[in-house]
């Protein structure tokens, strides 16, 4: 008979080591089901909204500048006042657009003068105009009456009873030389007294020309004098106010801005974004400086370029190192006004913002 071998003994903590780490498969189970759980909503949600938080409030900000040269005797308004169009902002002093107003008035008055006095002139160059012409009428009279005086005397001069004597038949025909001198000459001064006339006439002319000038340059006068009140240019609130009083402000230079109360979204979106975005789809703003807050609004308009074309030095893609990068595209958005009354005065242009554009409206 074979002797029969010992029965090996089992080692506990072998068994251990061979048994399946259940604590470990249920715990990795359960981080890979979150994992999936949270991918799937994750890819869910990608599929039906957009989201950037690439967003600023924007709004109307409109620079209040001066027309004219000149010094702030009086400041109307203080930083972040709320104003309405028309409003008085500031004063310029208008000394030295009244002086040049009652400059140009008193021009007027003598180019007035002017007009009026060859307005005289005109009427008595037209007199002695009309008189020369009466003239000349006269010595053409003459000059027929003479003619025929030198032809009658000279048949009776040929005659074979010679009627009159040589020297009446002389006598006749000077008479008729001074005739036609005097008439060319009667007729050379109604020339000139026609010119004298017209000469005038264009000398009045001239002086209307110039006090027309004078009357351009009395409203542009004015209007400068005007200009000396410097109003809102629209309804808002008062910012960046850089003027103060007695400064002198040159044309053109910015003083202050008025910022307008109505704001809207922009929103910079990736170009792999817009493939479902849509004018008039809904969305959801949360604002950075009210955390918690979600307030309504809705797609308006797509820019017509991405912002890098709009930059200041837009990239030049035709280099050899080109690296192509996800180009973003300004949205506009506007908010829902009746979730903002409470917070209206206090959203303003270039705070941040967090877009969500829900694809599925």
């Amino acid at each position: 008979m074979q002797a029969q071998k010992p029965e090996q003994l089992v080692d506990p903590e072998s068994l251990k080591r061979r048994r399946p780490p259940w604590r470990l498969l249920i715990i990795a189970t359960i981080v890979l089901a979150s994992a999936a759980t949270f991918g799937v909503r994750l890819w869910l949600h990608a599929s039906r909204f957009a989201d950037t938080d690439n967003a600023v409030v924007s709004g109307h900000v409109q620079p209040v500048s001066t027309r004219i040269a000149g010094v702030v005797v009086k400041i109307a308004v203080q930083d972040n006042q709320p104003v309405k169009t028309g409003d008085v902002l500031l004063l310029l002093d208008p000394a030295d657009a009244q002086v040049q107003i009652e400059r140009l008035k008193a021009q007027l008055v003598q180019a007035e003068a002017a007009i009026e006095g060859s307005a005289a002139q005109i009427e008595q160059a037209r007199a002695a105009a009309t008189a020369s012409t009466a003239q000349v009428a006269q010595a053409q009279a003459t000059l027929t009456r003479t003619e025929q005086d030198a032809a009658r005397n000279q048949l009776l001069f040929a005659g074979e009873l010679r009627a009159i004597s040589k020297q009446e038949v002389d006598a006749s025909l000077a008479a008729r030389g001074v005739a036609i001198a005097d008439l060319a000459a009667r007729r050379a001064s109604a020339k000139a007294a026609e010119q004298g006339v017209r000469a005038m006439i264009a000398a009045q002319s001239s002086t209307l020309a110039q006090k027309a000038v004078l009357d351009a340059q009395l409203k542009e006068a004015e209007l400068q004098a005007g200009y000396t009140t410097v109003l809102s240019p629209g309804s808002g609130r008062i910012g960046k106010r850089t003027v103060e009083l007695g400064q002198r402000v040159q044309p053109g230079q910015q003083l202050a801005a008025v910022v307008d109360g109505a704001v809207w979204i922009v929103a910079n979106f990736k170009e792999t974004q817009l493939e479902s975005m849509r004018v008039g789809q809904s969305a959801t703003v949360e604002l950075d400086a009210f955390p918690g807050r979600t307030l309504k609004a809705r797609v308006e308009s797509f820019a017509p370029a991405s912002g890098a074309t709009f930059a200041l030095l837009p990239p030049d893609n035709a280099t050899g190192n080109f690296t192509k990068i996800v180009q973003r595209v300004p949205v506009k958005l506007v908010l829902d006004p009746s979730q903002m009354n409470d917070i209206a005065d206090r959203v303003v242009p270039g705070m941040s913002a967090s877009v969500s554009v829900d694809l599925r409206t």
